[in-house]
């Protein structure tokens, strides 16, 4: 209820959902922009993946590399970008969290939370 029992301004209420948009747009373009590493074998493997989770670079040191373990190697780079993915996930909720609460507390489709 409003207080006094009068209507909802809706220009007021349009104007806020136009900023919570333009908020919401703006925390997705630095996320896109934002770069987050994840690693492992104790760095032997680093991934990098921007804020929405895309993979943007993979170094792997000469040191986990061998010929006769394959296997090893790929479980360092699965382990690695799962690493950087979660640290992504982590930058959305801490960007994207109280935007969404702002829009009812509601999830944000295609977000995990």
């Amino acid at each position: 209820m409003i207080p006094g029992g009068g209507q909802p301004n809706m220009q007021q209420l349009l104007q806020q959902a136009q900023k919570m948009q333009q908020d919401l747009a703006r925390a997705q373009e630095e996320l896109a922009s934002t770069e987050v590493e994840g690693q492992a074998g104790g760095g032997l493997v680093r991934a990098t993946v921007n804020g929405s989770g895309e993979l943007r670079g993979l170094v792997i040191d000469p040191k986990a590399v061998d010929p006769e373990d394959t296997e090893t190697l790929a479980d360092l780079v699965l382990a690695a970008v799962h690493a950087a993915n979660e640290n992504a996930q982590r930058l959305q909720q801490e960007k994207l969290g109280p935007l969404a609460q702002g829009l009812g507390g509601g999830s944000i489709p295609g977000l995990p939370f």
